[in-house]
């Protein structure tokens, strides 16, 4: 997934190899996995935590950011990373606030398991007095424009050389190969056509959610696919697109983000809640992801 091998750190948290891993995420490879394997990810602010040492993908999308079993041991790690002392999050009495669910895009077609596992959660929020209002946004629907034609990302990536100097092309993969021819498809020009539309579409969206105390989505639209689904290149595409589609979302509007695992039906694959807030609620974020958690263990 770009941005990262978290897919192997959610895989050793998971299996109790360690307690907390670090993964970088520029569309999603940190809350992805999380999503994926029943843990928790987070996605800090883009400027919380340096990126330095950590291989660029994109200058304006990649951050830095923890996998683990609980909210608690990323608020930790988030702490260190970020070089602040760390201290424990402050309760959140969820009664009374207002949760925002990101219609459109953002709920098309999920599978089965994904769909019921959010209805679920929807259901438990607004038992629990959370005040949980549709949310329409034309900006996400801007965003999807985008995001179908791969350009902003590539075109990022290009800047942040994404394949190491001077690394042979047939050591990439054929996906990666595809993704540079896309990169030189795009100007200087456009490039910061794409930039000053972004910026103005994030104000658009920060406003939006001023309102709101989280916006909610599933973290992927889909459950984990088999080995066996994805060894055809062209399953392999529908599905990565399928689990980056919502996690994209989020850096494009420059926000931070937590996936929580959301109790599956009887028997099903883990599934992953999203909660986002506006860029620098870093910590009121990770408060809200604590009272959250505590709301679907009780």
């Amino acid at each position: 997934m770009p941005g990262g091998s978290s897919s192997g750190a959610a895989v050793a948290v998971g299996d109790g190899l360690c307690d907390i891993a670090i993964g970088t995420d520029t569309g999603g490879s940190v809350r992805v996995p999380a999503g994926l394997c029943g843990l928790v990810g987070f996605k800090p602010s883009r400027q919380r935590v340096p990126t330095a040492g950590a291989f660029p993908l994109s200058q304006t999308l990649d951050s830095v950011g923890p996998i683990a079993n609980s909210v608690e041991d990323c608020v930790k790690a988030d702490a260190v990373m970020a070089g602040e002392r760390s201290t424990p999050i402050e309760p959140v009495a969820l009664g009374g606030l207002s949760f925002g669910v990101a219609e459109g895009m953002p709920l098309d077609r999920l599978d089965d398991t994904v769909a019921a596992a959010f209805v679920f959660a929807v259901a438990r929020f607004e038992r629990a007095g959370v005040r949980v209002s549709p949310r329409s946004h034309a900006v996400v629907r801007r965003h999807g424009r985008h995001q179908r034609q791969g350009r902003y990302l590539a075109a990022g990536s290009l800047r942040a050389s994404s394949r190491p100097h001077g690394a042979p092309r047939r050591r990439y993969r054929s996906q990666c190969a595809r993704a540079d021819r896309t990169r030189l498809c795009v100007s200087e020009a456009d490039y910061a056509d794409m930039m000053r539309e972004r910026t103005r579409l994030v104000r658009a969206m920060d406003a939006r959610l001023s309102s709101l105390d989280a916006l909610l989505m599933p973290t992927t639209s889909i459950v984990a696919p088999t080995i066996a689904e994805v060894a055809d290149t062209k399953v392999f595409a529908a599905r990565n697109a399928a689990v980056l589609r919502n996690t994209s979302i989020i850096h494009f509007f420059d926000l931070c983000a937590i996936s929580l695992p959301l109790p599956p039906p009887r028997g099903a694959l883990p599934v992953g809640l999203m909660l986002i807030a506006r860029n620098g609620q870093d910590r009121r974020l990770l408060g809200l992801a604590g009272a959250v958690m505590q709301l679907f263990t009780a």
